[in-house]
Formats: C-alpha cells, sequence, structure tokens
C-alpha cells in the first residue's frame, strides 16, 4: 500500500505518557477524487443494555455469536532499504508491543533475496459483504493485506480508505454472507460495564478477555488528533489492535487500539476507539473515499482554576475561545475571544477537546446553535460549520496498485503557520512548505528528505502552499523530482527517483 503526496494544515506530534503506546499520524492523503459508491453504514442496536446486579456464569453463548465475526489480519511490506530495521528511533519498543516478534524490522524474511517485514492484527466484520473495521496503524505501508476468518479461510483484502486521524481503517474482502458483528450505541456505554475483547494477541489464534469498562471519553493518551477512547482492564495484547470490544450482550462498543504498559504487555489500561466514531469514519471512507469533518475556526483552551477566576466562571466546564480566525464560521457566527462555549449543537461542552470532537462531527454546510457565556451573560449563537481545511481529496485506497500520476509518495506536507515554525525551530524570513512526515522506506527518505525541511522549490517552481505542493506533484510527466530544501540554516538541492517504484 502506498501513501500518497500528502498535505495538512497542522500536525500534533504523538506523545508517550509512561510508557503509552502511541500510534498516531495527521496525514492527508490526496488523489484524484474516487467515485462515490454505494454504501449502507451498518445498523445500530440502540437498546439499553441489562444493567440488573447479578453475574453471567458464562460469557459462551456472547463468544459463539461474536467469535466467527472477528478475523486474523496480518501483512507484508516489502522493504526498499534493507539497511533500514523498519522504525523510526524510538519507534523499535512501541512496534513490539502491538506485533511482538513480527514487528517491523524483527527478523524479516526474505524470499528470492528480497527483504519483507511482516505484521499481524486483528479485524471485525462490520458487513456481510466483507467491510472490515481495524486500526489504520495495522494496514499502515503493508504492501499485501490477507484476513484469515475463523472457519479457516483466508483472502487478500483490498484497502478502501485510512484515517490516520482516528487510527481506523476500512479493508474489503470479496466474499458474501459473512459473519457481521452487530453494533451498539457506544455513546451509552458506561463505566462498569462488562466488555469483552476479541482479538489475536502474538498470532497465537483467536483469544477472548473479559474486564469492565474503566472509563469513558479518555483523550491525549497516544497523540491521535481525535481521542474518546473507551477504557477497559479487558487483557489487550500485541495482536489484539483492530479486534473487538463488545458489550455482554455481544454487540460491538469499539475497536481496541493501544495499550498503556511500562512492559510492554497488558497492564490493565486498554483503549478502544468508541464505534460511534469508527462507524462513522468507514461510512465516509467507503462513500466518500474520504473523512470530511467540520470546522469552526477558533483557538480554544481548558479553563483551570485561574482563568475560572480571572473570568468569573462558575466552574472549569466549557471551552475557552482564546482567538477567532478571521473570515471563519466562527467570526461570521459572531463568537469573540474571551467567550466560554457551553454547548456545541446540543451537547454539552466539558473541555476543548470534546468541542473538538463534536465540531469534527459535525456535516459542512450543516447549522448549530453555540451556547456561550460572555461577560457573565448566556447567549446562543447560530453557526454554519464549513469543511476542515486540509481533509479535502483524501485517497480512497492508496494502494500502490492504483493508477497513481503523482510524486512525493509518502510525503506530508503543512503551511507554514507560528506553530510549525516552533515546532521545527524555522526563522521567520524562511518560506515555503514545511514536511512533518517522510514515510519509512520510500524514495523521499532514501533521497534524505526528512521531518522538519522546508520545501522551498518543486522542480525549480517556487512553492508557498501545501496545496500548491499537492497541484504541483499530480499528474507528473516525470517519476524523478528536483526539490530545493532548507535545513540547518541553509539550502541544497535533493532528487527524488520513484521511476523504480512498481
Amino acid at each position: 500500500m502506498k501513501n500518497l503526496f500528502r498535505a495538512v494544515n497542522k500536525r500534533v506530534a504523538a506523545v508517550a505518557l509512561g510508557g503509552a503506546v502511541a500510534l498516531a499520524g495527521s496525514a492527508v492523503a490526496f488523489s484524484q477524487k474516487p467515485k462515490t459508491e454505494q454504501f449502507n453504514a451498518p445498523a445500530v442496536d440502540e437498546s439499553p443494555l441489562p444493567r440488573e446486579v447479578g453475574g453471567h456464569t458464562s460469557f459462551a453463548p456472547v463468544v459463539k455469536k461474536v467469535a466467527p465475526g472477528v478475523v486474523k489480519v496480518f501483512t507484508t511490506t516489502k522493504l526498499h532499504n534493507t539497511a533500514f530495521n523498519g522504525a523510526p528511533d524510538g519507534m523499535d519498543d512501541l512496534l513490539r508491543r502491538f506485533f511482538g516478534d513480527q514487528a517491523p524490522g524483527h527478523n524479516p524474511r526474505r524470499e528470492f533475496g528480497v527483504p519483507r517485514q511482516q505484521g499481524i492484527g486483528s479485524g471485525v466484520i462490520a458487513t456481510k459483504d466483507g467491510y472490515i473495521l481495524t486500526n489504520n496503524h495495522v494496514v499502515d505501508g503493508a504492501d499485501e493485506v490477507k484476513v484469515a476468518l475463523q472457519d479457516g479461510r483466508e483472502f487478500t483484502a483490498k484497502v478502501i480508505g485510512r484515517d490516520p486521524k482516528t487510527d481506523v481503517a476500512v479493508i474489503k474482502i470479496d466474499a458474501k454472507d459473512l459473519p457481521a458483528v452487530p453494533m451498539a450505541d457506544s455513546d451509552k456505554v458506561e463505566v462498569g460495564d462488562v466488555v469483552l475483547a476479541i482479538g489475536n494477541p502474538f498470532g497465537i489464534g483467536q483469544t477472548v478477555t473479559t474486564g469492565i469498562v474503566s472509563a469513558t471519553g479518555r483523550g491525549g493518551a497516544v497523540g491521535l488528533d481525535y481521542e474518546d477512547f473507551i477504557q477497559t482492564d479487558a487483557a489487550i495484547n500485541p495482536g489484539n489492535s483492530g479486534g473487538a470490544l463488545v458489550d455482554a450482550e455481544g454487540r460491538l462498543i469499539g475497536i481496541n487500539t493501544a495499550i498503556l504498559s511500562r512492559s510492554g504487555g497488558n497492564q490493565g489500561i486498554g483503549f478502544a476507539i468508541p464505534v460511534s466514531i469508527a462507524r462513522d469514519v468507514m461510512d465516509s471512507l467507503v462513500k466518500d473515499g474520504r473523512v470530511t469533518r467540520g470546522y469552526l475556526g477558533v483557538m480554544i483552551q481548558d479553563v483551570n482554576p485561574s482563568l475560572e477566576k480571572e473570568f468569573k466562571l462558575k466552574d472549569t466546564q466549557g471551552a475557552l475561545v482564546s482567538d477567532v480566525t478571521p473570515k471563519s464560521p466562527a467570526e461570521k457566527a459572531g463568537l469573540k475571544s474571551g467567550d466560554l462555549i457551553l454547548d456545541f449543537n446540543g451537547k454539552k461542552v466539558t473541555d476543548s477537546r470534546h468541542l473538538k470532537l463534536e465540531v469534527a462531527r459535525t456535516h459542512p454546510g450543516e447549522s448549530a446553535p453555540v451556547k456561550i457565556l460572555r461577560d457573565g451573560e448566556s447567549k446562543t449563537l447560530e453557526v454554519t460549520v464549513k469543511e476542515l481545511p486540509g481533509t479535502e481529496q483524501l485517497a480512497k485506497n492508496d494502494s500502490k496498485h492504483q493508477d497513481d500520476t503523482g510524486t512525493l509518495n509518502g510525503v506530508t506536507v503543512a503551511d507554514i503557520d507560528g506553530n510549525s515554525r516552533q515546532q521545527f525551530d524555522l526563522p521567520g524570513a524562511i518560506k515555503g512548505v514545511v514536511v512533518t512526515e517522510v514515510e519509512p522506506n520510500s524514495p523521499s527518505a532514501e533521497a534524505g528528505l526528512r521531518p522538519g525541511d522546508v520545501i522551498q522549490e518543486i522542480n525549480r517552481k517556487p512553492v508557498k502552499t501545501a496545496e500548491e505542493a499537492v497541484q504541483m506533484t499530480e499528474k507528473a510527466t516525470d517519476k524523478t523530482t528536483l526539490l530545493r530544501v532548507w535545513r540547518d540554516g541553509g539550502s541544497r538541492y535533493v532528487v527524488v527517483d520513484e521511476s523504480n517504484v512498481g
């Protein structure tokens, strides 16, 4: 699977807390806009979960119903540079936690002298006709993805789309009448609910563990742009990534994605992407080939006790507006710096992260009421949400087998703003676009391109914005690209040759 040249407006760095697994990238892949597919998102079973006290004597009936819908996902990636160990600095242990000894760079198998790296994860059958939910980090960069069902059948899967911002990916196999796992309303999950985690830890075969929901709405755990994790103490181990977290009725409530661990093994803190988010992402990827998110145009921050006192607030709930972007939906609606957003689109805003999630889930063009507190008085404004800049033209299927006429595959760039200048220590006079990510093993990486580089020219033509850079690399007639790059106080030329990339 080949990433296309990508553009983003900003990059949130992945964070590791106390050994936390950070498996995130903030990237948007660009290609020609794909055709919309006919797709009906899986139905949601909104019936409440029985919560009367009294335990199950056995979960065997639940497991029998759900287990056939949880699959093994294994990937193969050709190594372009045999000297590369498969992971950036500091990522070796992280990958081992999820993929065990099958982690990229660990004992790569060789066929006919071509080094390969292997990966193992899990997936959940979402529809009877073969759409499967898994994690982006399970299939990211893979040349081949295969799926093994519980009944022994194996299929080669097609990557329909990936969303690094939530770590969700959708793959599809050519099969019918598959045992799809029913979905619940994950917004109704409560702390203390019994859950089961099903997956393929360490590649030993399907395994079921049980526990409870330890927390909901967890953010800042692994460094994704959009986090609203369900936390559980059900054992999640390497290979469980992309597997199912189900309730006591056997309904899918989350996609297992990460663990917090100092040892690399399960220590009772695991995270799952709520199925409400995964389902929305799948619906967008299949229908539109991209994930469309709402945009408000405000800089926001949480309210701490000091701000609570200065702004004469009643508590620390809500999101404080520190700045409003000119000509944004927020400015047009009348939002001002110093406003405290209390509710958005009928939902209570607890903090800035929660507001970001709710805005992102709002469809562009949709109007939403925003309840604010301004100078001690509450009022409600009406805002028409726009599309988040930088999310257009997300590649539906970035497989290397697609007809791709672009160049600089595997490179992510962003417009230079205050945040990027601070993050990469860029002088104010430097113009161009900043490289935020370079896919390992790509021709761009082999040519020496790296995060923090500023691309000033593409094929001797000045580049000013990320969107302009994308346009300059689309439908290229020559697979050799000449870049003028600023780095470490000076400019140099870099040649990226993709003529031998299949």
